[in-house]
């Protein structure tokens, strides 16, 4: 099963069932034609026409990039095993541009290595939490600009709790 976020949140369920697929528990009557330049489908669905082009696909980062009628959409994919490690409470999503950097574990914040205002790249570190006697050092996932700082030096942090905001 694939579950699809589009840039306008709407959130789609998509499997597979036999020879059939499934969108949103509904069976998908759609005719799709793969046309003879590269990354463009011509779909018709409900009598109408869709012209769709494939810009960009992230494998990495699970986003595709489409253009529907000269509209531009960015969808995020996630998979059965993505979707099993958000009901868990681990995400496997990485970032380009992040919001918030939260503990990945319980601990305690020995050395915070940024600043407010300051950009940070992907894999900068960012602060060591010592968790079970050991120091861990957490990385950035993804670059970004530090705009405040949740927690102190000395401070215990639970799982999930946001330590920056960027």
């Amino acid at each position: 099963m694939l579950k699809i976020k589009t840039s306008n949140q709407n959130f789609i369920e998509f499997h597979k069932e036999g020879d059939k697929l499934i969108l949103n528990g509904s069976p998908l009557n759609w005719d799709i034609s793969e046309l003879a330049y590269q990354k463009s489908y011509h779909i018709i669905k409900e009598n109408k026409s869709y012209s769709v082009e494939v810009l960009k696909f992230d494998r990495e980062q699970k986003m595709l990039y489409l253009r529907i009628n000269d509209k531009e959409l960015q969808i995020t994919l996630q998979d059965t095993r993505d979707l099993m490690l958000e009901k868990l409470g681990v995400s496997n999503k990485r970032s380009e541009t992040l919001n918030d950097i939260k503990a990945p574990m319980p601990g305690k914040v020995l050395e915070i290595k940024v600043k407010e205002g300051q950009t940070i790249e992907k894999g900068e570190p960012i602060l060591i939490l010592e968790a079970m006697k050991m120091e861990n050092l957490i990385k950035s996932p993804g670059t970004g600009i530090v705009k405040s700082i949740q927690i102190k030096e000395g401070q215990s942090v639970e799982k999930n709790q946001v330590l920056i905001r960027l």
